[in-house]
C-alpha cells in the first residue's frame, strides 16, 4: 500500500508508548514476494538454478509455476494442509519509509524441512542461505549445515527481534557469510555480546548493507571494501532490494567471482528492483545489464561475468 504523506507527521515523540494510528492509502497492489522466493527468482533470472527450501500453503500452485518458469527448483518445498502461504503487508510513505506486518502462516511448519534430506535427494549442496524463518527452524538448519559441513550464510534479518542471545550466537557462529544491514549489525553485536572483531573471528565474510551508501565487506583476513550502489534511473519502491542484492551476490559466488565483484552484481540487480514496483517485476537484457555494470564499476567487471550471465525471462 502507498500512503501519500509522511509517517513522521503522525508520530509524536512523547506519545510513542500509546500509538493508535490509521493511514488512508491511495494505492493497493498484491504481488508475489517472500524473502526466499525473491532471492531464488533473482538468481534464476541471472541464469542460476536455485533450490527453494520453504514451507508454503495450499495456495502456492500458481506461484510455483511462476517461479519454475524463471529457473527456480521448487521440488523441495513443504506444502501445508492447514495454513496459507506467509504474507507480508507493507505500507510505504512518500519518503520511502515503511510500516509492515508479517503473517507467518505455513512458515510455522518450516521445522519439518530437513537440509540433510534435501542434500541426500539432490546429491549435495554448494551453499545454504538460512534466512528469516521460524526461529527453531533457523537453528535446526544451521546445526544441520554445521554437522554436515555445508557452507551456510547467516541472514536472520527480520527475525532478529525474535531471537534471544543464545539463538543469535548459534546462527552467526561458523557462517561462511553473515548478511546484515547497519541496524541489524548493532543488534547482532548487542544480542551476541560479541564485538565486530569477535564476530569476524567466527564468520568468513560479513556483508553490511547501508542503503544508498552501498555495502561494506569485511573479514578476519583484512578485507575492508565498500561497494557503492549503482546509479538508479528512478526510485519507485525499495521493497525487495535487499533480496535482489543477495541474489546477485550469490550468483557472483557461483560464477567464482571475488566477493567485491559479487557485491557489484548484487548492487546492480538491487537497482533494477528499486526502479520497479514489486519484488519480481523487473526484466533484464544481457547487453543492458553488462552496460550498466561497466558504467557503474568499470569494464573489467562486465568482462568478468559476460560468459556467465543469462538473463532468463520466458
Amino acid at each position: 500500500m502507498t500512503f501519500p504523506g509522511k509517517f513522521n507527521d503522525s508520530l509524536m515523540a512523547d506519545q510513542l508508548h500509546n500509538v493508535s494510528l490509521s493511514f488512508l492509502v491511495d494505492d493497493l497492489q498484491i504481488r508475489q514476494g517472500g524473502v526466499a522466493a525473491n532471492i531464488c527468482f533473482g538468481m534464476g533470472v541471472l541464469g542460476g538454478n536455485p533450490i527453494l527450501v520453504a514451507a508454503v500453503g495450499h495456495d502456492f500452485d500458481d506461484y510455483r509455476l511462476w517461479l519454475e518458469d524463471h529457473g527456480v527448483d521448487c521440488t523441495q518445498v513443504h506444502t501445508s494442509t492447514k495454513a496459507h502461504t506467509a504474507r507480508f503487508m507493507c505500507t510505504t510513505d512518500q519518503e520511502q519509509n515503511q510500516i509492515a506486518s508479517f503473517y507467518p502462516g505455513a512458515m510455522s511448519e518450516s521445522g519439518e524441512l530437513d537440509i540433510a534430506v534435501v542434500q541426500s535427494r539432490l546429491g549435495g549442496l554448494d551453499m545454504v542461505l538460512i534466512g528469516a524463518d521460524d526461529p527453531e527452524a533457523m537453528i535446526k538448519h544451521t546445526n544441520t549445515c554445521k554437522e554436515l559441513g555445508i557452507a551456510f550464510i547467516a541472514d536472520p534479518s527480520q527475525q532478529l527481534p525474535r531471537l534471544n542471545s543464545d539463538q543469535t550466537r548459534a546462527i552467526v557462529d561458523g557462517a561462511a557469510f553473515l548478511f546484515n544491514n547497519e541496524y541489524e549489525a548493532q543488534l547482532i553485536e548487542q544480542r551476541t555480546g560479541w564485538s565486530h572483531e569477535e564476530i569476524l573471528d567466527r564468520v568468513h565474510v560479513r556483508v553490511t548493507t547501508r542503503g544508498k551508501d552501498g555495502a561494506h565487506l569485511t573479514s578476519r583476513d583484512g578485507l575492508d571494501i565498500v561497494v557503492p550502489v549503482a546509479q538508479e534511473k528512478s526510485i519507485k519502491d525499495p521493497t525487495g532490494v535487499g533480496d535482489a542484492f543477495r541474489a546477485g551476490f550469490l550468483m557472483g559466488l557461483e560464477w567464482d567471482q571475488s566477493v567485491e565483484r559479487s557485491a557489484q552484481v548484487g548492487a546492480l540487480l538491487a537497482t533494477y528492483v528499486i526502479e520497479t514496483v514489486g519484488t519480481q517485476e523487473f526484466t533484464l537484457s544481457k547487453t543492458g545489464f553488462l552496460d550498466r555494470l561497466a558504467r557503474a564499476y568499470g569494464q573489467q567487471s562486465a568482462d568478468d561475468i559476460r560468459d556467465h550471465l543469462i538473463c532468463h525471462h520466458p
